[in-house]
């Protein structure tokens, strides 16, 4: 089969506008479709068809690709898609759905006929840009070919979990990565914070650590976004980031595991969306170290 597909891609977010730029790049002919229409419209100068409706959107398409807010709004909006979607047409379900969510829309593709590709992404906003994304994917043997070139258009590599989608193996070991991801960025806060508070400079911190086993590529960057007010655009919003803190959290209640950093961090997030930063990278969590009259 030629590797040029029709690829329709559902929620036109920071992740999924740059996933159809990449798509629409690699000479793929793409259909977006976003509810907020403006956000789809600017990909029509990269070649992207902007669609009215879901529906109309994965018509005739080869693959389906969902990067959606959530498990139930990607549920929602596959059942608007559903009377265009193709029976045999592949499923890459990127969003970061959870273990519930995962089966909800694994039994959606089996009633539909659709080959379901669990592929949610590691990266934020400029390895998306670039394709750089990192793809884990699990998902049947057979078909691969169909969906390799769609993961090389918007990844750098792909890691292939399992065979059975339906499984939510890749959304587990994402699961476990953004744990670590946002651990992290709430640790950064904190240290950041913390350092306002006694009264020491920053960096006299980022020097005492640099070069040794404590230093952190991550905790810098997402510190200068704090220190230097570039929390917008966002790579990763708040609001997100404390769906996923959530999402966490309850996979590790599914399997009897109290996960108290995670915990935490959900609530550290979402308190920071709840002033108003929710819409701003998921650096901004720092302001929830404060009370709102204080940030």
């Amino acid at each position: 089969m030629t590797d040029e597909l029709t690829v329709a891609v559902l929620g036109t977010g920071i992740m999924g506008a740059a996933m159809a730029r990449n798509l629409a790049r690699a000479g793929h002919t793409v259909r977006a479709w976003n509810r907020s229409r403006d956000k789809a419209e600017p990909l029509t100068a990269d070649g992207v068809r902007v669609a009215d409706t879901p529906a109309e959107a994965v018509e005739g398409a080869d693959v389906v690709l969902t990067m959606l807010f959530d498990g139930p709004v990607t549920l929602d909006v596959m059942r608007q898609a559903a009377k265009g979607l193709r029976a045999g047409a592949a499923w890459v379900q990127s969003t970061t759905a959870g273990l519930d969510g995962i089966a909800g829309l694994a039994a959606f593709a089996d009633e539909h006929g659709l080959v379901f590709y669990d592929a949610p992404v590691l990266g934020t906003r400029q390895p998306a840009e670039a394709g750089q994304l990192l793809v884990l994917a699990a998902g049947p043997e057979q078909g691969r070919d169909r969906v390799r070139p769609v993961f090389e258009a918007v990844g750098a590599r792909t890691v292939w979990t399992g065979e059975d989608g339906a499984e939510g193996s890749a959304t587990r070991l994402k699961l476990v990565a953004n744990s670590w991801v946002l651990a992290a960025t709430n640790a950064a806060g904190e240290v950041l914070a913390l350092s306002g508070a006694l009264g020491v400079d920053p960096q006299k911190f980022f020097d005492l650590i640099a070069g040794g086993p404590l230093d952190m590529g991550y905790l810098r960057v997402k510190s200068d976004l704090v220190r230097e007010g570039r929390l917008s655009p966002a790579q990763f919003a708040v609001s997100t980031a404390a769906k996923d803190a959530r999402l966490i959290v309850e996979a590790g209640q599914r399997q009897g595991v109290r996960l108290d950093v995670a915990e935490a961090s959900a609530a550290r997030l979402a308190r920071a969306a709840e002033q108003g930063h929710g819409d701003e990278d998921m650096a901004a969590a720092y302001f929830a170290s404060f009370d709102e009259t204080d940030a």
